[in-house]
């Protein structure tokens, strides 16, 4: 059974920065797509950064290109997300998602995905 779970959320400044974890079990994660998705209260779920199946290039939604980074780590069977210079609008529930299926490339599309973590909460405030 293919199980993620996603921590390192917290309360954060403006300016500051979190490093996000997503565990995996019932797969390993070095070789399927990975995106990470947020959900802020009252919009849709919107994809920030995926790491693409096959040959591991990364994609970023413009709101975080320059500020966020997604990488693997193969050993840990974990994906993680850097992210820098929040801003209090990156404020919302991060999830990550995989699914076998996709076997090139990714893309920050939440409906391509069939497996999620239950998220974790990143606010950035005052």
């Amino acid at each position: 059974q293919v199980q993620l779970v996603e921590s390192g959320g917290g309360l954060v400044q403006p300016g500051g920065s979190l490093r996000l974890s997503c565990a995996a079990s019932g797969l390993t994660l070095d070789n399927p797509a990975i995106g990470w998705f947020r959900q802020a209260p009252g919009k849709e779920r919107e994809g920030v950064a995926c790491l693409s199946a096959g040959d591991g290039r990364t994609y970023y939604a413009d709101s975080v290109e320059g500020r966020f980074t997604i990488s693997r780590h193969n050993v840990k069977n974990t994906v993680y997300l850097q992210m820098d210079s929040l801003e209090p609008e990156d404020t919302a529930v991060y999830y990550c998602a995989t699914d076998p299926r996709i076997i090139s490339g990714c893309r920050l599309l939440a409906l391509e995905y069939d497996y999620w973590g239950r998220g974790t909460q990143v606010t950035v405030s005052s």
